[in-house]
């Protein structure tokens, strides 16, 4: 069974699906992949469903080696360089990587996160449904941990039996774009002119932002009647605002409880835009209703179902029969004893 053998990787490297639903009630939050889009595009590349889970780089590259077989590989999301035995592999483009072969991948210069799928997938037993590390509660990934040195992946049988190598345009980073929220739940706890402000004034990403939550930093915002309440149910993309009166964004590996008032909420579709902003990057917020929150969620699932139609094979070595077939050799001729010009 083909594998691939982790060489180096950063402290935060890990394996991510599409998350485990169903677990909150037990205290157990989603986590899966912060860019869920980026994710779905390297799977596409590789001949996956859309959730299958692959490997997930935050800011720091990442080195692996091939053994036992071939196998083919993409990568997504945030710009990172890719080689394997040292030539460069162009970005958002699958590569059959052969035994023994080593493929590295840069530190990311664009984006934060960087997804690494396995042409079909991954053999890690789930966990709670889920192969996605959640540290806090030491589930998923491997023995409840993010990936080290030495760790070996065994890859699918017949995972790289996958025709061709494959590209897309890439996911874009969207550095400069709003962040949508629907307001709520409990933008009552809050003046009127602060929650204006809230929309109107920029934030940067602090400091304080990880898998968890992000801290943003700028203008405090002002409680109505204080800043503790009755602690409830969060989701991903709850925006929290604590005595500081410095927003919050829960993130994919967030608590499922809490005791700060929520002003907004994130829209699932920006969540990744979000999550790839760095540390000082600008965040402004844009509020949507309801009903264009579910359009836009609608469009996003969409895309994310057509990616594999998208996807374009890449020429390498001679074309196959069926391509030659559809290729007009003759060019204009018509008739082989008739005058060209």
């Amino acid at each position: 069974m083909s594998a691939l053998v982790v060489q180096d990787c950063g402290p935060m490297t890990s394996l991510q699906d599409v998350g485990r639903i169903g677990s909150g009630r037990h205290g157990i939050s989603r986590s899966g992949a912060m860019d869920r889009l980026a994710l779905a595009a390297a799977n596409a590349l590789v001949g996956n469903p859309p959730g299958e889970g692959a490997i997930e780089l935050m800011l720091a590259g990442a080195a692996f080696e091939a053994v036992d077989g071939p196998v083919r590989l993409a990568l997504a999301g945030a710009a990172m360089a890719v080689t394997v035995d040292g030539a460069p592999v162009p970005a958002s483009t699958s590569i059959l990587v052969p035994e023994g072969g080593r493929i590295t991948i840069g530190p990311a210069t664009a984006g934060i996160f960087g997804y690494l799928a396995v042409g079909g997938g991954l053999d890690v037993p789930p966990q709670l449904g889920s192969v996605s590390l959640q540290p806090r509660a030491g589930i998923g990934g491997i023995d409840g941990r993010a990936l080290r040195p030495g760790d070996r992946l065994p890859v699918r049988t017949g995972a790289a039996a996958a025709e061709g190598d494959n590209s897309l345009p890439p996911v874009p980073l969207d550095p400069e774009a709003p962040i949508r929220v629907v307001l709520g739940p409990q933008d009552d706890l809050f003046p009127a002119d602060a929650v204006e402000a809230f929309l109107r004034n920029p934030y940067t990403v602090s400091g304080e932002a990880d898998r968890m939550g992000y801290r943003l930093a700028g203008e405090p915002i002002a409680h109505l009647r204080g800043f503790n309440i009755v602690s409830d149910g969060l989701v991903q993309g709850s925006v929290q605002v604590p005595g500081s009166g410095l927003p919050i964004v829960m993130m994919a590996d967030h608590q499922t409880t809490g005791g700060y008032p929520k002003i907004a909420t994130v829209i699932s579709a920006d969540l990744r835009v979000l999550a790839q902003r760095r540390f000082g990057a600008q965040v402004q917020f844009e509020a949507v209703d309801v009903a264009t929150a579910q359009s836009i969620a609608r469009e996003r699932a969409a895309e994310i179902a057509s990616l594999r139609e998208r996807v374009q094979l890449v020429r390498g070595g001679l074309p196959g029969v069926e391509e030659l077939l559809g290729l007009n050799l003759a060019g204009a001729a018509t008739d082989a004893l008739a005058e060209t010009a």
